[in-house]
């Protein structure tokens, strides 16, 4: 993640540093790129008149050696017509400087875009979302990778704005939680294994040992505890489940709030095998998992006035001799039996043995899971809104509040009683799937039947959590969304 600091007063045209980013409006300049175009007699006038630079949303330039200018570089970002800029294409223009910073040989950058006027928002919101955008889109996964060349990269970002002290403590305490969640996401499924999710939370604990205590249980823990659900999934892999539970002390004797988050491993699809070409990308259903941690995480680096549960369950979903079978029947620690039906959808079979045990273990005042739970959530919302699933109006408002103000939104989905039937099974309390239609609906209400009596919403982020192809890449979603949520808890 990138170093971010605050200026509030550092001149376009005589600031020292490798990389001045000012915006550009279609048809106007920007005070920041007027200061340039003042010391460089024109240069950026000229560009916009000949039509080399329109100053339209989407476009970049980056220019060299303007007489006058101290910098050496100047990163000119079209914003679109001035007046008219709102929160959506304010992040736009904050992620095409980042892409561009990212392939420019330099180790800082000073920006000017926190200065320009956004509809609906302030000064903190404008440096806070700058930040966040441009340390997205400079992300760098080199964990597996043969270490590359000493060429400079991008480390230090200024952002001219006014008095934002806390702007900047948020944007870097959610940074790390998304780079913590990205990279974990990001790697192979031979290093990323439940072993290894668990160990990366003991350094969560061990760099807080004053305010976080970790708690791992293992198959015979489980086993005692009665998660036949859970472990069922675990049963055809040589990798030995984990159940994670960390727990920060923030407020006292207070209720904790409580995150799940799914942490497959690798999905095979167990029996029901997935098909050749759509497997690879199974490394990243732990992403749900690595997203709570990240919020987790980002939480506690800011020292929130509230208590807080973050439990993972993990396994890998392999086929094997000793493995679960469709039409198998699992007891859960919450005592409902469950019928397999699919044992490609396992996410809602770890999870229920979790969120049950968080409910009673912690009986936290509110809870949110994160999973990458259903193709059909992808299929509704596409890769732009995660699924929102909850019974209470008001916890659901919270996180489409919360998810507007990060610009990592939700939208809701119905969790009408007139889908469960669906669910419905001759040989068990319940069946694991239920049907083809409306299978984020289906899931969302399996899971609701081990949180009764707890305020809970479910998010489903099979869409959001990572980027498709062989290019592809974990986002860090949800963290955003869960740190602003539980930002706004504590305040």
């Amino acid at each position: 993640m990138l170093e971010f600091s605050l200026s509030s007063d550092a001149a376009a045209d005589k600031a020292d540093t490798a990389c001045a980013v000012v915006g550009v409006f279609d048809g106007a300049l920007s005070p920041a790129a007027a200061a340039i175009n003042a010391a460089s007699g024109g240069a950026l006038t000229r560009l916009v008149e000949s039509g080399d630079f329109t100053g339209k949303a989407g476009a970049t330039l980056v220019l060299h050696g303007l007489a006058g200018v101290t910098s050496p570089r100047v990163l000119l970002v079209g914003l679109g017509r001035e007046g008219e800029i709102g929160p959506q294409l304010f992040a736009r223009a904050c992620a095409d400087a980042g892409k561009a910073l990212k392939g420019l040989p330099l180790t800082d950058a000073t920006t000017w875009l926190p200065q320009i006027d956004v509809k609906d928002v302030d000064a903190d919101w404008r440096v806070r979302t700058c930040a966040l955008t441009i340390d997205h889109a400079c992300f760098r996964y080199t964990a597996t990778l043969k270490p590359g060349d000493d060429a400079a990269r991008l480390k230090k970002l200024v952002l001219v704005a006014g008095n934002a002290p806390k702007a900047i403590v948020q944007a870097r305490a959610i940074a790390r939680g998304v780079a913590f969640a990205r990279e974990l996401g990001c790697l192979p499924p031979n290093l990323c294994t439940p072993t290894h999710i668990a160990a990366q939370a003991k350094t969560i604990a061990d760099e807080h040992a004053d305010s976080v205590t970790l708690k791992v249980l293992e198959r015979a823990d489980m086993e005692k505890l009665g998660m036949g659900a859970l472990l069922a999934v675990a049963s055809g892999s040589a990798s030995p489940p984990k159940l994670i539970v960390l727990e920060y002390k923030g407020a006292g004797d207070a209720k904790p709030y409580a995150l799940v988050g799914k942490g497959v491993t690798f999905d095979t699809g167990g029996m029901n095998l997935k098909p050749t070409g759509s497997m690879e990308e199974m490394k990243y259903d732990m992403c749900g998992a690595a997203g709570v941690l990240g919020a987790f995480l980002s939480a506690v680096e800011l020292k929130l006035p509230i208590n807080l549960v973050c439990v993972v369950p993990s396994v890998e979903n392999m086929p094997d001799g000793g493995g679960y079978r469709p039409a198998d029947v699992l007891h859960t620690h919450a005592g409902i039996t469950v019928e397999v039906l699919n044992t490609d959808a396992e996410g809602r079979l770890i999870l229920c043995d979790a969120l049950s045990y968080t409910c009673k273990r912690f009986q936290p005042q509110a809870l949110v899971d994160a999973a990458t739970l259903t193709g059909a959530c992808v299929v509704a919302l596409g890769a732009h809104a995660s699924g929102l699933f909850s019974a209470d109006d008001a916890l659901a408002d919270e996180l489409l509040a919360a998810g507007n103000d990060s610009l990592d939104r939700t939208w809701r989905l119905p969790l009408w009683d007139d889908y469960r039937n669906q669910l419905e099974s001759a040989f068990a309390d319940i069946a694991n799937v239920g049907g083809k239609s409306a299978g984020a609906v289906t899931a969302a209400l399996f899971l609701s039947r081990f949180t009764e009596g707890t305020r809970w919403a479910h998010l489903d982020v099979a869409g959001t959590a990572w980027v498709p192809g062989r290019k592809g890449y974990a986002t860090g979603r949800p963290v955003p969304l869960l740190a602003q949520w539980l930002i706004d808890r504590g305040s």
